[in-house]
């Protein structure tokens, strides 16, 4: 099985993502309770734009269990979906649960982060990003600035006299 799985990770890293998909899915028959199939599942349906048919293949492999790097992928892909589906609040959810988990993966920030600008809280979503940038950019000029982009990341409404 395991053999199959990489053989369709490796069609869809080489831009055969529709074959890879059709391997994997007979695979599925064999196989319904493997958390891998359903995680590669998932991610080659989100690859062909299939975002709604991605979702149950991303809810099943994290019920199921995945180990810590796949669960980052899961949740990542399964929070940056219901985003694109519109799913604001589930997607909040997800991508904060990952946040919860894998702290030191920043990307699950930026994706909090567009998700709360789709939920409105524009402020929220401005802080988190200009933290991340502070945080993590190796821009000499924003590294000069990092202190005052944090400084400023939750006043930028605030008037000074």
């Amino acid at each position: 099985m395991t053999d199959y799985i990489e053989t369709a990770v490796a069609l869809r890293t080489a831009g055969k993502a529709e074959e890879a998909r059709e391997l994997l899915l007979a695979l599925l028959g064999g196989d319904e309770e493997n958390a891998e199939l359903q995680y590669q599942l998932a991610w080659t349906h989100d690859v062909l734009g299939l975002e709604r048919e991605a979702v149950p293949y991303y809810e099943r492999s994290l019920l199921l269990g995945l180990p810590p790097e796949q669960r980052m992928g899961a949740l990542l892909g399964l929070g940056s979906t219901y985003r694109t589906l519109g799913e604001y609040a589930r997607s909040k959810e997800v991508l904060e649960e990952g946040v919860r988990e894998f702290p030191q993966q920043k990307e699950f920030q930026a994706f909090l982060a567009m998700t709360l600008h789709n939920l409105g809280g524009h402020k929220e979503a401005m802080k988190l990003l200009l933290t991340l940038l502070a945080e993590t950019s190796s821009d000499k000029g924003i590294g000069s600035y990092r202190k005052a982009i944090l400084y400023y990341s939750d006043k930028l409404e605030q008037v000074w006299d």
